[in-house]
């Protein structure tokens, strides 16, 4: 189940970078971000209220909390550098260069949560950012 959620991630994230390039025309980019961010935090707490996950929030460790919270000021970090970068340049360099974010993530999946790093990982690391630089250049 876990591959359909994946790809419905990234077929929501292409139609994220395709609305958010024709939106954010004559926009600031960080109200830009801020508007985008009002909605997902709306569509995120509506499922909660839906799925009845509120009562999960008392259960929340001090170390889950500060790692959420972490996570929440590098997702807001990436949008506004993601919002910029759209509104300055093309889609079509702006999203493979943004996608790099996966061999940063297999680095630091490496470095900081021991996951294995193996010869199939450095391949598909190879291959992205070569694909990369070929799109972009």
């Amino acid at each position: 189940m876990w591959f359909w959620f994946a790809l419905g991630s990234a077929i929501f994230a292409a139609l994220t970078s395709i609305l958010a390039k024709v939106g954010i025309e004559g926009v600031n980019s960080n109200l830009a971000t801020a508007i985008r961010t009002v909605v997902v935090v709306g569509m995120s707490w509506m499922m909660v209220f839906i799925t009845h996950a509120q009562t999960g929030i008392s259960e929340i460790s001090r170390k889950s909390w500060i790692f959420l919270i972490l996570s929440g000021l590098a997702t807001g970090a990436s949008w506004l550098c993601y919002y910029k970068a759209l509104q300055m340049g093309e889609a079509s360099k702006v999203v493979p260069i943004d996608k790099l974010s996966v061999v940063i993530t297999l680095a630091l999946a490496f470095i900081f949560l021991h996951e294995q790093f193996t010869v199939k990982s450095a391949i598909g690391v190879v291959l992205i950012t070569a694909g990369t630089l070929v799109m972009v250049l």
